[in-house]
């Protein structure tokens, strides 16, 4: 007869994005996902596969939810406007107190595995490519309105803007001037004019 599970996985899950978001993929042993869990590590093992593999699973989990940031530029409607709350809301999360120590778990992914880590690498890539295919289209959207000049490279805009978006993230985790990550967000919407 085969056991049943004594832990809720999916939970179980989320604690390990949890643990993994503040203190990073080195410096989280097995010991410490089978204290934060309260789980065995047999148990741990079995459900999700080693630490590494956790890790990945803890990753996508944390991804499932970056759409959502996402939605509001992708409606319908003036586009400009919805970049710039988004940009905006970027640059308030990362110099917020109880964020800000944390930083964006794909931000530290990438700064910790992607350089060494073919799959974490993958992972990120992958969503950078989502949240730049978004920004593209909400400015290609934003110029066909007319709200962003014809003369402005939507591309190269998106990519800039994904690159300010992770930058804000590591600026804001490192600095307790949130004037820092403020200013450099208002600069960039300013080439949106």
């Amino acid at each position: 007869m085969a056991r049943t599970k004594e832990f809720d996985p999916e939970a179980a899950l989320q604690a390990a994005l949890e643990l993994f978001w503040r203190r990073g993929y080195e410096a989280t042993s097995m010991a410490d996902l089978v204290e934060h869990l309260g789980v065995g590590r047999a148990s741990i093992y079995a459900t999700f596969g080693n630490k590494h593999e956790l890790y990945m699973k803890a990753l996508r989990r944390y991804q499932e939810q970056l759409p959502d940031l996402l939605r509001e530029v992708s409606r319908p409607g003036p586009a400009l406007p919805a970049v710039r709350a988004l940009v905006r809301r970027y640059a308030a999360e990362a110099s917020a107190e109880d964020l800000r120590l944390h930083g964006c778990f794909l931000t530290n992914t990438a700064a910790e595995l992607a350089p060494h880590d073919p799959a974490a690498a993958r992972q990120v890539e992958r969503n950078w490519d989502q949240m730049e295919t978004v920004l593209h289209s909400a400015l290609v959207r934003a110029q066909a309105q007319g709200e962003l000049p014809a003369d402005r490279d939507p591309q190269a805009l998106a990519r800039m803007l994904l690159v300010l978006l992770q930058g804000l993230k590591v600026v804001g985790k490192a600095s307790p001037d949130p004037a820092r990550v403020r200013d450099a967000a208002e600069q960039a919407l300013a080439l949106l004019d």
